[in-house]
């Protein structure tokens, strides 16, 4: 399972297209481990283009702070899981949190 997070200086951007890097994890589903970590800096943010560079990156599930609806609707036409309202700002505890089934998630930090 691979995942792709939307960051700042190592930390979770809470505004999905305004991120400097997205931080992608692959971890084991069955041992709950973080098996590697890149951090790859996203094309210049305009609508649409985001899907399938992150599905080219082989991103199943993205973890953000806050995303358009639109924007979801996107991911999820390309076979990508979104989950918003992340609050952790640690990319590595966030995928850990959501193995375990102990993510939480509240509002969406993007209302448009």
């Amino acid at each position: 399972m691979k995942f792709a997070i939307p960051t700042n200086n190592k930390k979770l951007c809470l505004h999905f297209g305004h991120c400097e890097v997205f931080t992608f994890i692959e971890a084991d589903e069955d041992t709950k481990t973080i098996l590697s970590k890149e951090e790859i800096t996203p094309p210049p943010h305009e609508p649409g283009i985001l899907p399938p560079w992150v599905a080219e990156h082989g991103a199943n599930v993205i973890l953000a702070g806050g995303m358009g609806m639109r924007a979801q609707q996107l991911f999820s036409e390309q076979g990508i899981k979104v989950l918003v309202g992340a609050s952790e700002s640690d990319p590595e505890k966030l995928v850990l949190e959501y193995l375990n089934g102990t993510l939480t998630t509240g509002v969406n930090a993007c209302d448009h």
